[in-house]
């Protein structure tokens, strides 16, 4: 199966094995293209039929499995049970990693706030940060917020106040939960219309097909209503909740298509007549245009847009193309009130001054991270480091949380003592994030890359982006955390790193001597872990191999190859945890011979909590190497 749109041959693809051309609706695999390679001698009609056996054999494997794919009435549905919930929340409360608690601010105690004031403030507090964009982006059955977690957890006797202080987001934020039907629902109606004929640009004034649609990002091309004509036009009406008090409103509108926005019959967004190309549906739509209107204080505005799926003409790209997004129409639709950014951030401050504790919740979201799309920055978004540094500044007691999938640069880091890293935690995000900061939950989780003190220390920084369409991957085998300890280069948090509420002491490595037999090659190292502090917790220990000195190539210094966790550790008790190696432990691939490669020699065994933290060394020794094929 290819990526979405991730062909870009007929004969090379279907001779190379390649079943199936997604997303579905072929750009390549026209009939008349492929009738036109078999004639040409390109592909063989029984190697076609081989291909759409196998995806016949595909079709037939999920249905056994799941009836309900052919079966169904193919109607969307939500599992939601209570036994779900308890398990998103406990894995997504394992990932989080405690970075630093120098200052032992956490965990909090709510008894012991009762009373008093904690501050809540970021970008990411009260958003819907769940997960990273593209693919990974799915509808939740529920979603908690840091603020709701917090709020929950805190309970009543703890004031909690909330000042968002700097914003994060990159487009608009979704209306996904701020948008209503006119009789109460959730959502928008969208009603789609036929066109007078296959080229016309005028919509049938009666509607083909009505549904109330819950969400304001969309990719229209799951939902196109079956006998429409090749150019047609989606309808939607809605209303925004109202808010208690008069708000300047932004809009931001990008789509793959054309489209207009009215908000209470008042043209607010036209980015249907001249458009600028952008990034956003898989870069087929345009940039986010934007508009402004003021909303008066509990007023539910109208909301109506019209889409069409024809581009509309951007010129001053040197594209006046009016292509017709037959296979990949999208529409997004996202607003934000108006900020003052400057008085924002001296509120925060301010109310920094005034609490017992500050929790501040930054980071990145799906529009920084998504598919087919390179950050350019480390950073954290727009004026976010500012405000943490301010934030700290004024109150010690700041706990700072971040989301993000990926590394990002503290240059605060100094200024706090405490940080907490949360990636994204999917739907008790905000559950998870409150067990670990009020103790409900001593953090185990360890950071799976490593987190440089600057941009420049990246492995791939003197080589990123490419020329002439070509990526030259430069590090080569010097990946993360292999790079750092390569160059020495000190990080701002190393790969496995990952604190606990308690302590832990590890002692008595121990090596078997190697097995070998058959090819393969079995090896156990066993240590004690003991549990120093006075809370039960959960530790993660890391095995890395170093290879031969004598090794005639270049290996990387240390090479991460198994881990287990030791879970619910009581105070001053030890447990004794077996590592096992195998053959992938010590091979690596020759590619002059094409095969997987063991060298005679000394292999180095380190053990400890991260990359840079491994105090337990030993080696074993293997006296002939050999050589093997497969996986």
């Amino acid at each position: 199966m290819s990526d979405w749109f991730g062909i870009y041959s007929i004969d090379s693809a279907i001779n190379a094995g390649l079943d199936l051309e997604m997303p579905g609706t072929n750009k390549w695999r026209t009939l008349d293209l492929m009738n036109r390679s078999i004639q040409s001698r390109k592909i063989m009609a029984r190697t076609v039929k081989e291909r759409a056996r196998k995806v016949v054999e595909l079709v037939v494997k999920c249905a056994q499995g799941a009836p309900g794919i052919l079966d169904g009435d193919g109607e969307e549905r939500t599992s939601d049970d209570p036994q779900q919930r308890v398990l998103m929340r406990t894995l997504a409360a394992e990932s989080i990693v405690l970075l630093k608690n120098t200052s032992a601010l956490l965990p909090l105690n709510p008894a012991q706030l009762q009373g008093k004031r904690v501050v809540v403030v970021g970008g990411n507090a009260k958003a819907a940060v769940l997960s990273g964009g593209g693919s990974a982006s799915l509808k939740p059955s529920y979603f908690s917020s840091a603020w709701d977690g917090l709020v929950a957890g805190l309970g009543e006797g703890v004031e909690v106040v909330y000042c968002e202080g700097a914003a994060a987001y990159m487009t608009k934020p979704s209306l996904d939960h701020e948008m209503l039907t006119f009789t109460g629902e959730r959502g928008w109606l969208a009603a789609w219309h036929a066109h007078t004929s296959e080229d016309s640009m005028e919509p049938l004034s009666e509607a083909l097909k009505t549904q109330v649609v819950d969400e304001t990002r969309m990719f229209i091309g799951t939902s196109i209503p079956a006998g429409i004509t090749r150019r047609w036009t989606m309808k939607l009406t809605g209303q925004l909740k109202p808010r208690d008090h008069e708000r300047l409103f932004e809009f931001g509108m990008a789509v793959a298509g054309r489209a207009k926005l009215w908000v209470d019959d008042k043209l607010i967004i036209d980015n249907w007549t001249v458009q600028r190309r952008g990034e956003e549906f898989f870069n087929s739509a345009s940039t986010e245009a934007v508009g402004r209107c003021t909303i008066k204080a509990n007023h539910s505005p109208k909301i109506y847009v019209e889409f069409c799926n024809v581009r509309s003409p951007a010129p001053a790209d040197g594209d006046n193309d009016e292509t017709v997004m037959d296979t990949n129409p999208g529409l997004r639709l996202g607003g934000a009130e108006v900020l003052d950014e400057d008085a924002e951030m001296a509120k925060a401050v301010e109310l920094a001054k005034s609490a017992d504790v500050v929790v501040a919740v930054v980071g990145l979201n799906a529009d920084w991270e998504t598919e087919g799309y390179d950050r350019t920055t480390l950073a954290l978004p727009r004026r976010t480091d500012e405000l943490v540094s301010k934030v700290a500044a004024a109150n010690p007691r700041t706990v700072v949380v971040t989301q993000s999938g990926s590394s990002i640069v503290m240059p605060w880091a100094d200024e706090v003592g405490t940080i907490v890293h949360s990636w994204y935690l999917g739907n008790a995000t905000g559950e998870a994030i409150a067990d670990v900061l009020l103790g409900k939950k001593n953090p185990s989780g360890k950071l799976s890359l490593s987190f440089p003190k600057r941009m420049e220390d990246l492995p791939s920084h003197g080589h990123f982006g490419q020329e002439n369409g070509k990526v030259r991957y430069g590090e080569d085998l010097f990946v993360g955390y292999k790079h750092y300890v390569h160059r020495g280069i000190p990080t701002l948090f190393p790969f496995g790193h990952g604190l606990s509420y308690t302590t832990f002491e590890y002692s008595g490595l121990e090596i078997s001597a190697p097995k070998i037999a058959n090819n393969n090659i079995e090896v156990t190292a066993s240590v004690t872990v003991k549990n120093t502090g006075s809370l039960v917790g959960s530790n993660v220990v890391q095995l890395y191999i170093s290879m031969p000195a004598a090794s005639h190539l270049t290996h990387p210094p240390i090479m991460l190859k198994t881990f287990v966790k030791v879970r619910d550790l009581a105070p001053g008790k030890s447990e004794k945890v077996a590592l096992r190696l195998d053959k992938y432990a010590v091979s690596y691939w020759e590619e002059r011979i094409e095969r997987w490669s063991v060298d005679a020699g000394e292999y180095t065994v380190r053990v400890g909590s991260s990359s840079e933290q491994l105090p337990l060394v030993g080696s074993f020794k293997i006296g002939k190497g050999f050589e093997w094929n497969g996986l």
